[in-house]
């Protein structure tokens, strides 16, 4: 096969399932983190190590060097989140009596899907096709908070070609650009009343960054895996209601994934996973216009930075047959001094199970499922006098109650015949 048949394979399939990519956001603020079936099953405990195979490339590009010949990894996540939001005593008169949110939760289907081919024994190349950011929430047209909001959706592609290098037997660097596309609206009433019209505030733009990440066999049976995400430069073109043409300057988080594998015998492995994200980058982008050339409103985030801790454990019950479990906790970037009503998120612990199939030494399908819970029960929100987003008079007081089911599928799949193994030497006989 040429090389350029290769090439587009590759770029074919890491590309195939993206179009209609949608999200919402289950990975603190806007992130998504669902990005692997495999890795899910373990809470996403050790995907910088590896545990979800090729899908851990979202992590650590270093994990292209992890499987030999040609191979690809596609995945498709339901996000089935559940979210209410119900107003109460303190929020302005006019306001409460328009009533509660609905669920705001909608439910979106994440596509990833990753590709490798090994070149020689030490070089790599690889391309990943990802959804990193993600929102979608639409509370009832008429509510208490519909001055705050009436909808919100986040849609991004993401495109990650990598080249990756074993240095030795035990230690892996890998890197890459990153190509993704941003595209952002956001709706509110411009009233208090329940016909009041809504505004608006959209706009789109492609920006670059990079990955980069370094995986280390320790010992035998323990690998340890670190991956970087920089942030992305978005300078975003469009419009917003009663302002005409505007821009606006916006950073992504950066983002550092540290993964551990221990093998405890043959058949069991325990996985360790910890995420930084540095959402406090994203500060509050203000909008400019672009007749005025000037700022006249910004979008008041004020995120915190996002921490995640994950433990997970795999048993391979037959060659076939591997299961897993995971445990995780976030301490998310929105807490009482920035929730909105686009996103009342907080703290929350994630419990996972999964399993994966091998059915060929060429095909393999994965399936997981997690469950997501708040820390504590219900999140309070806040929209009073010295908030950001307050407008006065239009205090806003409420609880917000978030859940979400995810389901995840995957299929690997080895393009190229694995090599036949070595033979057994057959005992010298001699007669004496």
């Amino acid at each position: 096969m040429t090389g350029s048949r290769r090439a587009a394979l590759l770029a074919g399939a890491s590309a195939m399932l993206l179009a209609g990519a949608s999200g919402a956001a289950q990975a603190g603020a806007f992130g998504l983190r669902e990005q692997s079936a495999q890795a899910m099953g373990l809470a996403f405990a050790g995907a910088a190590s590896g545990s979800g195979g090729l899908s851990s490339m979202f992590w650590n590009p270093a994990v292209v060097t992890m499987k030999p010949g040609w191979n690809s990894d596609f995945n498709a996540t339901l996000v089935a989140p559940s979210a209410t939001i119900t107003p109460t005593t303190g929020t302005f008169p006019p306001l409460i009596g328009l009533g509660g949110s609905g669920d705001i939760g909608q439910a979106a289907v994440l596509p990833a899907t990753y590709s490798n081919y090994q070149i020689n024994d030490r070089l790599f190349i690889g391309l990943s096709g990802a959804a990193p950011f993600g929102l979608i929430t639409k509370p009832n047209t008429v509510w208490a908070g519909q001055t705050y909001s009436r909808s919100s959706k986040i849609f991004t592609l993401n495109f990650n070609p990598v080249i990756g290098y074993k240095v030795n037997d035990w230690l892996s660097v890998a890197a890459g650009p990153v190509l993704e596309y941003f595209k952002l609206t956001l709706r509110q009433a411009t009233g208090i009343t329940p016909t009041a019209p809504t505004a608006f505030l959209k706009g789109d733009d492609w920006g670059w960054g990079f990955t980069a990440g370094v995986v280390a066999r320790l010992s035998e049976g323990t690998t340890v895996g670190i991956g970087y995400r920089s942030s992305i430069n978005h300078q975003i073109e469009g419009s917003a209601f009663g302002i005409g043409q505007v821009r606006a300057s916006l950073n992504t988080p950066e983002k550092v994934s540290v993964g551990l594998t221990q093998a405890i015998t043959q058949d069991f492995r325990l996985n360790f996973g910890f995420e930084w994200d540095n959402w406090t980058r994203i500060a509050s982008p203000a909008i400019i216009s672009r007749a005025l050339g000037r700022p006249v409103t910004a979008l008041p985030l004020n995120y915190k930075d996002g921490f995640y801790y994950s433990v997970g454990a795999e048993y391979d019950f037959t060659p076939q047959w591997t299961g897993r479990v995971g445990f995780a906790y976030e301490q998310s970037p929105i807490d009482l001094s920035n929730r909105s009503t686009r996103l009342p998120d907080g703290d929350r612990y994630f419990a996972s199970v999964g399993a994966s199939y091998r059915y060929s030494e060429k095909i393999q399908f994965d399936v997981s499922y997690q469950h997501l819970f708040s820390v504590g029960g219900r999140n309070r929100i806040a929209i009073v006098p010295g908030e950001p987003l307050y407008t006065p008079p239009l205090a806003f007081l409420a609880t917000g109650d978030t859940s979400a089911d995810i389901v995840s599928v995957g299929l690997k799949y080895r393009w190229d015949n694995p090599p036949a193994p070595a033979p057994i030497p057959v005992p010298l006989v001699r007669k004496y």
